[in-house]
């Protein structure tokens, strides 16, 4: 089993990979629809995409949840 301490690197891992997969479908379908080759040509774009999502995700979290705790009411 993997330590708690690295759950936030994890964490960003498997967000920025699951963002970055979504998104890059999305857009690779939406520049060429159903092609034959789509999928290796989302994989491609996925590999792009993810070395910048992660350090993004990483570096961001921690800002969004400081905005998220000022919007959310203390109990």
């Amino acid at each position: 089993m993997i330590s708690p301490k690295y759950g936030p690197i994890l964490f960003s891992a498997i967000l920025s990979g699951l963002m970055s997969l979504l998104v890059s479908g999305i857009s690779t379908y939406r520049a060429l629809g159903l092609a034959d080759g789509f999928l290796s040509d989302w994989a491609g774009a996925w590999l792009a995409a993810w070395p910048v999502a992660f350090p993004v995700v990483v570096l961001v979290a921690p800002l969004a949840r400081k905005v998220v705790q000022s919007l959310v009411a203390a109990d």
